[in-house]
């Protein structure tokens, strides 16, 4: 696939590695000549998902009992919100450079939402942007680590020792992007599709406290025992989150992905972002992203956003359009090549 197309969209979803692919077609192939209902497939289960456990923990740095396996991101949104049970006397900030697997939960909990204007000011003003919403009645700040709107990468560490309250952080456009360490975090979510090159539906929530936050959502997974009236004693650690069951081939294909990923990932990405930027600036165009940020690269386009990703696409250039923003976007990973970049930049020029 990387030699047909430039895959600019990894902050969508990322590219499928021979590997991560085979790993996969190995897990369902397994399943179809000897089913999915023998005590040792039950038993390769349980051990699968806790060695992805153990992985994606070390991704982010947290110790494995502190990590529930999910979907999504949003999905480790809905959980934080959920067993926070907030209420209208609560109050809850966020920032205007949310994508909605965060605002959506946000909303549906109940609280009043404080939204710190980020987005049209320099990055080095939005720590203190956050801070200025925050008041009595917050019992939760909510944001991405980096933006999906502009890369811009937020001072998450920072903003966690300025605050008394829990912090939950969106990791959907930082793990697998950028170096993350968690363990200071309250509460921090993993996509397994984008950066981590895994199949979706993956990701992971790392809970700091697991004892402090309610399971209103529980799965068979999230109980050690249970009572004929459906009370239940649950799982240690952050298990106790698990949404429920994740089918093998996917666990065997991010367990996969996350072994397969080479350890200068970040330098190189971090350079050919650096590169794409400093060419769409050179040819003129609006980019809102700073320089020395992620690896996501955005600028304005004064036509129809989604029509110029369209047509870049069917020219073998996948990229981002941000609908309401008028900004394209370009994911730049350690696979990006120089030559990915020069057939943007050409395949732009013939856009009208």
């Amino acid at each position: 696939m990387l030699e047909r197309y430039a895959y600019l969209n990894a902050g969508a979803v990322g590219p499928i590695s021979h590997a991560t692919h085979g790993a996969l077609i190995d897990a369902e192939r397994e399943e179809l000549e000897h089913g999915r209902a023998s005590w040792p497939y039950l038993i390769g289960m349980i051990e699968a998902r806790s060695h992805l456990r153990d992985a994606v923990a070390a991704e982010v740095g947290v110790d494995a009992d502190r990590m529930s396996l999910t979907t999504s991101t949003s999905e480790g949104c809905r959980i934080v919100l959920a067993g926070l049970e907030l209420g209208p006397e609560d109050e809850v900030v966020t920032t205007d450079g949310e994508h909605f697997g965060l605002l959506g939960p946000v909303h549906a909990s109940g609280a009043r939402v404080r939204v710190a204007e980020v987005l049209g000011r320099p990055a080095g003003e939005a720590l203190d942007a956050i801070l200025a919403e925050i008041g009595p009645q917050t019992k939760l700040v909510a944001v991405s680590h980096v933006l999906w709107v502009n890369g811009h990468v937020l001072p998450v560490h920072d903003l966690k020792d300025a605050i008394a309250v829990p912090l939950l952080v969106d990791g959907a456009q930082s793990v697998g992007a950028i170096p993350v360490e968690a363990s200071a975090i309250d509460f921090y979510t993993v996509s397994g599709q984008k950066w981590l090159c895994g199949p979706a539906p993956t990701g992971g929530l790392y809970v700091k406290d697991p004892e402090r936050l309610r399971v209103v959502m529980p799965s068979y997974f999230s109980q050690e025992r249970h009572e004929p009236d459906g009370s239940f004693e649950p799982r240690g650690g952050a298990a106790r989150f698990d949404p429920g069951w994740i089918p093998v081939p996917y666990l065997a294909a991010l367990l996969a992905a996350l072994g397969g990923a080479p350890e200068w990932r970040f330098e190189r990405s971090r350079e050919v972002a650096e590169h794409c930027r400093d060419r769409l600036v050179g040819a003129g165009y609006d980019v809102v992203t700073e320089a020395g940020h992620s690896n996501l690269v955005s600028w304005r386009w004064e036509g129809d956003t989604m029509a110029a990703a369209r047509v870049l696409g069917e020219q073998g250039v996948l990229i981002r359009d941000l609908p309401g923003t008028g900004l394209l976007r370009a994911s730049c990973g350690y696979w990006t090549s120089d030559e990915d970049i020069d057939r943007l930049l050409e395949s732009m020029a013939g856009v009208s």
